[in-house]
């Protein structure tokens, strides 16, 4: 997998990039959330669940089904709850933590290792990689998060994910700037 940090600043670069307004911070957070969400199935390894099965790591939890369950919930909740007072449209938001949830398979399927992401479960559980690999996995687990195999995830998600963004946000900020004579 990739790092929570690689997973949290594309989920937030997705939040900035669809609500750009700084007043939307938060959605940029609950999106930040969303991106790295999916790891939660690692859950199953306390409980023996076999890394390969629907329920297990990189499977159903990494779903486009999956991504489209979370925003739809959090949009439902957010609308309950009346937490979308700032007049963002409904659909932009549901967007928002769709692409932000379905960004954790993404980039999980550009990793060095594991087995695959199961994008169509539970429709199709086969695993699949991007054809350009170049995210070099992350090991399971904060205690295993140290040393130079973290510097390596670290370095490469800088390189992949951080500096992409980066480019990203600072094209939209151009684009959005007056132009001035």
């Amino acid at each position: 997998m990739a790092s929570i940090f690689g997973h949290t600043i594309a989920g937030a670069t997705l939040g900035k990039l669809l609500l750009p307004e700084r007043r939307h911070w938060r959605w940029w957070l609950v999106a930040a959330a969303c991106a790295f969400l999916p790891d939660a199935d690692v859950i199953g390894f306390k409980f023996h669940v076999a890394y390969g099965s629907l329920w297990g790591h990189r499977g159903l939890s990494h779903s486009l089904l999956a991504a489209a369950v979370v925003a739809s919930c959090l949009t439902g909740l957010a609308a309950a709850l009346r937490r979308n007072s700032a007049g963002v449209p409904v659909g932009r938001v549901w967007l928002l933590l769709f692409l932000a949830t379905a960004s954790h398979g993404m980039l999980d399927a550009m990793t060095t290792g594991g087995l695959g992401v199961a994008f169509f479960s539970p429709f199709d559980t086969e695993r699949y990689f991007l054809g350009m690999r170049p995210i070099a996995v992350s090991p399971i687990g904060v205690k295993n998060f140290v040393g130079e195999w973290a510097a390596r995830v670290l370095r490469s998600e800088v390189l992949w994910v951080a500096l992409p963004c980066a480019a990203v946000l600072l094209l939209q900020r151009l684009l959005r700037r007056p132009i001035t004579r």
